[in-house]
């Protein structure tokens, strides 16, 4: 079993270790552009081994997307960083390219293997590799809704003062600071309604939070978040890897499902060994189904850019 991690920045590198950690595959692939970066990071991850107990091997590679054959998982996280006031928009331009590029490599070499996209605008990134690739659509998994998911969590654990494990909540729509939705009337602690437990204010604010979780990061550290992302990462390579069949919201092409046709956007899905196994239907009232397609709307407008600048 290999696992391929391309980009080997904060995202990947973190992405790698996790994976590593969890001994998902006996061989991890660490690849990147910047000659002897990739070495370095995988390096130093081997070395935590005689630490932390693992087994598992990983090797860093610069560019030569012949040491991938045979993946079974890739994780794409290569391109730019948002940097500070920049929107996941302003980076259709110069990831897009990237990302093409890496997902054809990836499939000239592993025809079966699964992508998970994570290089931003994610929404757009995921339905450029579906698009560019013409693989069938489970094998195409963005994984912006389940950070974005642990992020609500992690609001919800503060405010209510409990343990982020006891949470159920999710956030659907796009990965985006405006387009993603934090379904609170569903959340639930071990089963038990958020709702009565926070006043109406409450639950605002902690939305608000929620949505632009990713930005507050960005402009406390000056770059894009890492821990969380390459967690969510290993975690929906874990659940694909080992069959697990866990429920997470991911970036998903639609066709028909949520009213939508042609646009990947983050919905509850069933992650197992061939990837999306099941989109999952939710009960949404008047007001999130609107929400929903006033983000599918903002998604669909930058994916058009994919077209008009004849990357697609």
């Amino acid at each position: 079993m290999k696992i391929t991690v391309v980009g080997a920045g904060a995202v990947g590198a973190t992405t790698a270790d996790n994976i590593v950690r969890k001994e998902l595959a006996e061989e991890i692939i660490l690849l990147d552009i910047k000659e002897g970066f990739a070495e370095g990071k995988a390096q130093d991850i081997s070395q935590t081994a005689a630490l932390l107990g693992f087994d598992s091997k990983i090797t860093g590679i610069t560019n030569d997307y012949s040491a991938t054959a045979g993946t079974s998982v890739a994780v794409i996280t290569s391109g730019l960083p948002r940097k500070p006031g920049m929107t996941r928009e302003e980076l259709i331009g110069t990831n897009a390219g990237i990302v093409r590029a890496v997902a054809e490599n990836l499939l000239k070499y592993s025809p079966n293997v699964i992508i998970v996209v994570v290089s931003n605008p994610m929404d757009t990134m995921t339905y450029l590799t579906l698009k560019a690739t013409g693989l069938p659509k489970n094998r195409i998994i963005g994984m912006g809704g389940t950070l974005d998911s642990a992020r609500f969590k992690y609001q919800l654990s503060q405010r209510l003062g409990a343990s982020s494990a006891d949470l159920n909540a999710i956030v659907i729509g796009g990965h985006g600071d405006t387009t993603m939705i934090p379904l609170i009337k569903h959340a639930t602690w071990n089963s038990l309604p958020v709702t009565e437990f926070l006043s109406a204010g409450e639950q605002q604010q902690i939305v608000a939070d929620t949505m632009v979780g990713g930005a507050t990061l960005t402009k406390l550290i000056g770059t894009s978040a890492w821990y969380a992302p390459g967690a969510s990462s290993a975690a929906v390579v874990e659940s694909i890897i080992r069959d697990q069949k866990k429920l997470f919201t991911a970036s998903v092409y639609l066709e028909g499902e949520y009213g939508q046709q042609d646009i990947t956007l983050g919905v509850p899905v069933v992650l197992g060994k061939d990837g999306i196994e099941k989109i999952l239907p939710l009960n949404l009232d008047t007001e999130e189904e609107a929400a929903f397609a006033k983000s599918a709307e903002a998604v669909r407008a930058m994916n058009n850019v994919l077209y008009e600048t004849g990357v697609l």
